[in-house]
């Protein structure tokens, strides 16, 4: 796997894959604005850098919908089916999720037969998608969320998920949450317990705590560029099932 990827594995779980990009993938950003011929590039060689068959990815809206069992993307087309998660029982498929700043949180079953890709913006922590998403996960598949492991990728981290209008962003149930003498959101506690809230056990709920904001060199911020294209864009987090 390029070094421009930062490989991860669930205790327990060698069944299955994860993997989040950095900046440095391909040269340019796995998913920004600088044209259909450098995305579509990019997103060809997404399969054979994690030796799978395919990958799915959405057109993500900070809303609550997870769509299960998507079909393998076309690397020379945009997505348009939108969700903000999906979830797949197919070995070989990869699970995009594309952030500049937003948690991607990839999800696995213990037995390695069932995952799932959240985008997790601030907007989708106000709507506790990430719960939402476990129990419609565990729904669909027939499993207990204590037999669930989950893992946060790189993202905005605490000191610099500033929020001034909180009263009108937020409301008071996330205070717990909120430092007001820095004016910042603990979103990576916040995800945590809506993990947790789902019924996933506190030692499954894991945490890659590099903080996009505060590492130029290695990834992408919207909240520092202002902008997603050539120079700044987003990178890909991804899951999948190993074929046997």
């Amino acid at each position: 796997m390029s070094l421009t990827m930062l490989p991860f594995h669930f205790p327990g779980v060698p069944g299955v894959g994860c993997a989040f990009a950095m900046r440095g993938f391909g040269g340019v950003s796995l998913a920004g604005g600088e044209g259909m011929a450098a995305s579509a590039a990019r997103r060809a060689s997404i399969s054979s850098t994690l030796g799978v068959t395919a990958f799915a990815e959405v057109h993500q809206v900070h809303g609550v919908r997870t769509l299960f069992e998507p079909e393998p993307q076309d690397p020379s087309r945009t997505p348009t089916e939108q969700a903000d998660g999906m979830a797949t029982s197919r070995p070989g498929l990869a699970l995009m999720i594309k952030t500049a700043d937003c948690q991607p949180i990839l999800v696995a079953h213990e037995s390695g037969r069932f995952i799932m890709a959240i985008h997790a913006g601030w907007r989708g922590n106000r709507q506790d998608y990430p719960r939402v998403a476990i129990e419609e996960f565990c729904e669909r598949y027939g499993v207990d969320p204590g037999e669930l492991w989950a893992v946060r990728g790189p993202s905005l981290g605490p000191a610099a998920s500033e929020f001034v209008n909180f009263a009108q962003e937020w409301g008071p149930e996330f205070l717990p949450w909120y430092d007001d003498a820095r004016r910042t959101m603990d979103l990576w506690s916040l995800a945590r317990h809506q993990l947790e809230s789902a019924g996933l056990r506190p030692g499954r709920v894991l945490g890659v705590d590099l903080c996009t904001f505060d590492n130029a060199e290695l990834f992408f911020s919207y909240r520092r560029a202002r902008k997603t294209g050539d120079e700044d864009g987003r990178q890909g987090s991804f899951i999948w099932i190993r074929e046997s």
